[in-house]
């Protein structure tokens, strides 16, 4: 486990007030989205090495069945178009653009920032991925149509055909495996309980017990303690019970005295502190994780794309990956991003 303390540095937005004012935003913006409806046609000629793909896909579908190093299952990098990144050229006029699903609410991750005028453009690392993606797909960073979902739709919206590909914090697991198709690893992370300094809570052991403590529906978090609670790892009178749709809606909750902790995955939980002066992390992250971008299970050349793309960001010192982070996430995490740089990324190959 690459354990580390995070911090929260950034002066906050000012507790439930401005809370309720980010999610106003939220809901706005949520309205204003447009649909376009089903996604990326796979009918069409297969291009050459088809047959390579092919069995490639059904290793990956493999693999997702005897799973124990979920981030190691994706295709290898190519630049090559195929039937999902032709579709999404091909789409007419104002219609061309990459469609994403992402959060709108998560802070230096996907959210819209309240003193940032009437522009309305969301922004936060997850965001500076997506314009990177659409640049080299479509030739245009702004060729987006975000799409904001809320935690427990991430996967149904890839699957339904309403986005592309999801790039929000989300966690590469065995599981999900099994429903979507992911890219390497852009992110490490792990789980952390998030308190009031106040709190006699100090971390994800004993001190839960007769505590109340809200995850976001669909997580990882939620799959962990209920995981954990069943073994004996996690007390069994801690309740868990509370889960949201959403990530910051657990730190409203926490700010309102609903329940006394959140669990979230560490990088997400330290921007949550940054909101709000009055609650910290409380000992160390628990699990190892990773986020992927999320695509169709069928979408091998969009994979595949992807996963140059990151080979690229990752290589890119002046404007990819250590900028983005620099940019948005080392005021509130620790000024040295090794411990959140993923490992080298592995690839699936033909056995």
């Amino acid at each position: 486990m690459h354990a580390r303390h995070l911090r929260a540095r950034l002066k906050g937005w000012g507790g439930v007030g401005a809370m309720a004012a980010a999610c106003a935003l939220a809901v706005v913006f949520a309205l204003a989205v447009t649909c376009t409806g089903s996604v990326a046609s796979r009918a069409g000629a297969q291009p050459a090495g088809h047959r390579t793909a092919k069995a490639l896909t059904v290793d990956a579908a493999r693999a997702a069945d005897d799973c124990e190093a979920p981030e190691k299952q994706t295709l290898p990098p190519s630049r090559a178009d195929g039937p999902a990144i032709t579709a999404i050229k091909n789409r007419p006029g104002e219609k061309r653009k990459l469609v994403v699903g992402v959060d709108q609410n998560s802070f230096r991750w996907g959210y819209r920032d309240p003193n940032g005028g009437e522009s309305g453009r969301l922004e936060g690392f997850d965001i500076d991925l997506v314009h990177r993606i659409a640049e080299d797909i479509l030739g245009d960073p702004d060729a987006v149509q975000f799409k904001a979902i809320p935690t427990d739709q991430r996967i149904p919206a890839i699957q339904d055909g309403r986005v592309d590909l999801v790039v929000r914090t989300m966690t590469i697991t065995c599981s999900r495996l099994k429903d979507v198709a992911f890219s390497a690893p852009y992110f490490r992370t792990g789980q952390q309980v998030l308190a009031p300094k106040s709190s006699p809570v100090e971390g994800y052991d004993e001190t839960l017990a007769h505590r109340k403590v809200c995850t976001a529906k669909g997580s990882t978090a939620y799959a962990k303690l209920e995981e954990d609670r069943r073994s004996g790892d996690l007390p069994a009178s801690t309740d868990i019970s509370t889960t949201v749709p959403n990530q910051l809606d657990c730190l409203v909750r926490l700010q309102l005295g609903e329940v006394d902790a959140v669990v979230n995955d560490g990088a997400l939980a330290a921007s949550q502190a940054a909101q709000d002066p009055t609650v910290e992390l409380k000992g160390e992250a628990f699990t190892t994780e990773y986020y992927g971008v999320a695509m169709k299970k069928d979408a091998d050349d969009l994979v595949r794309r992807v996963n140059q793309i990151l080979v690229d960001f990752r290589q890119d010192t002046a404007t990819g990956w250590q900028a983005s982070y620099t940019k948005w996430l080392s005021a509130t995490m620790d000024d040295d991003p090794s411990a959140s740089r993923p490992p080298a990324p592995e690839y699936l190959r033909r056995s």
